[in-house]
């Protein structure tokens, strides 16, 4: 038997109207402007528009330097994806297991997502900068490298990953103890009882009973990798050396303000559109999969 909670139809639609207008005006009418945008060529700051059709797209899918930050965006996203997720569950898990001291470890764990993006890619510049970092010197003494990440693009890459991983852990914990912590305790004990490891405990029980919000994560962590990390790459080094921390949503930031070419960044932003949701569709798909809904 079905149960209406609504007698009129036009009051859902009434309730529904601040979503909706708050939708198309910061959504749906900014989308379908860069859409039309990116079939014009800017001229004078974008304050005349030559129709181009599909010369933008044409340009950016035969020019070289696209291709490059398409494919550093893409190695870039993916090292992110998994360090943050493996990372976030052994940090969640030891946290879940301690029984004192829980609250202490777990503001521990969480701070870094407090900080603003900005301030966090600036507290770690002077953690990691070359000459007057803190770990620098001790990092130069274990490994016997020398850290110059101002010229050298793998160096580069390096610290931009580690500090957008370390800024997203916290996020990531906060969902992964709440889903451990919804786990029910007898499964713990029988697996005790069994004698599984800590590790096998891990992998084998509550991996599975968790995936719905493993799935949740790793779609907001693809998110998170290719569009709010724009502030460390423009604090740490700026889409270089030599294009190696540029990745698609910092090409289309300077291709929008460095260098005025907004019907270009347009073209960008409607590829780096196209993208993302190809990724959210399939791994929605795999969730529909091998997610475990109970």
């Amino acid at each position: 038997m079905s149960r209406e909670i609504y007698n009129r139809s036009w009051l859902a639609y009434l309730l529904l109207l601040p979503t909706i207008v708050v939708s198309a005006v910061f959504l749906y009418y900014p989308a379908a402007q860069a859409v039309n945008l990116s079939l014009y060529e800017t001229l004078q700051f974008g304050t005349q528009r030559v129709w181009a059709g599909f010369g933008n797209y044409s340009y950016l899918l035969t020019s070289s330097d696209y291709h490059s930050s398409i494919v550093v965006t893409i190695v870039f996203s993916l090292i992110v994806i998994i360090g943050v997720m493996a990372i976030s569950l052994v940090v969640s898990y030891l946290i879940y297991e301690v029984n004192i001291g829980t609250s202490s470890y777990l503001i521990a764990a969480i701070w870094p997502y407090a900080l603003p993006p900005a301030v966090a890619g600036i507290v770690f510049f002077y953690i990691i900068h070359p000459s007057l970092g803190v770990l620098t010197q001790p990092i130069q003494a274990i490994f016997g490298v020398n850290i110059d990440w101002f010229t050298q693009g793998g160096q580069a890459f390096i610290v931009v990953t580690v500090a957008v991983i370390w800024k997203q852990i916290g996020y990531n914990v906060i969902f992964m103890i709440a889903a451990l912590n919804n786990v029910p305790d007898a499964l713990g004990e029988v697996a005790d009882l069994d004698g599984v490891g800590r590790f096998q405990r891990l992998v084998r029980v509550y991996m599975p009973l968790i995936s719905p919000t493993l799935i949740f994560l790793v779609v907001m962590n693809t998110i998170y990798a290719f569009f709010h990390t724009f502030a460390f790459i423009d604090i740490l080094t700026q889409g270089g050396p030599g294009g190696a921390t540029n990745i698609m949503i910092y090409d289309l930031y300077r291709n929008a303000f460095e260098f005025n070419n907004h019907g270009l960044a347009s073209a960008q932003s409607v590829i780096l559109f196209l993208v993302v949701g190809l990724l959210m569709f399939a791994q929605l798909r795999l969730s529909d999969k091998y997610a475990h809904y109970g």
